[in-house]
């Protein structure tokens, strides 16, 4: 969906009108009265990872290259919508993969966490995706992922536990050798700047 489209923000005001007034609230009061049109906006934004490819981005910067070491890029900030409530869930992706002839410009790594965040998700499966799209794209000797996310569905409704963190993981080659992953949770573990 392109938030620009709109055709589609207007279907989406439509929906958030009619939830609106389910919820017993009165859609002239002035302060209700752009709020459908802001949340449609907002939620064309939070899921346009549906129209994006990221293989494609991944691709679109990949340089040969001899190094051969683990490249790691952490504490990339995660905003996604839980698919069982469409409540928020966020925290932080850890991302490395060790090359293979190729390597991938760094900003291009966070770019691939946000096109599959910014759909309906659970963060086991965006985990395995991410690790995915790196393997199959890059083809390195081995990809490690791990994610660390709030998520308010517990938080706010629910189990209503607020201090709740989840993490997922997923690893290929390299990384599911003991010492390869173990260094790899020293390095994001680490306060190195």
């Amino acid at each position: 969906m392109d938030i620009q489209n709109f055709k589609d923000i207007q279907g989406l005001q439509l929906h958030y009108e009619k939830i609106l007034s389910e919820v017993g609230e009165n859609t002239n009061r002035e302060g209700l009265l752009k709020t459908p049109h802001r949340a449609a906006k907002a939620m064309a934004f939070l899921t346009k990872g549906y129209n994006e490819s990221p293989a494609d981005i991944l691709s679109s910067a990949m340089f040969k290259e001899d190094y051969s070491q683990m490249v790691v890029v952490k504490d990339i900030e995660v905003y996604s919508l839980c698919e069982h409530h469409i409540l928020p869930f966020f925290g932080k992706a850890h991302i490395a993969y060790i090359p293979n002839g190729h390597i991938v410009g760094l900003s291009k790594l966070p770019r691939v966490v946000d096109a599959f965040a910014r759909r309906l998700q659970v963060q086991e499966r965006l985990t395995n995706e991410i690790r995915d799209c790196i393997q199959n794209t890059l083809q390195p000797k081995g990809v490690a992922v791990v994610i660390e996310c709030s998520h308010l569905c517990m938080q706010m409704r629910g189990v209503q536990k607020q201090n709740s963190v989840t993490t997922t993981s997923a690893f290929t080659g390299e990384f599911l050798k003991d010492t390869t992953r173990k260094e790899f949770i020293n390095l994001i573990a680490a306060k190195l700047h």
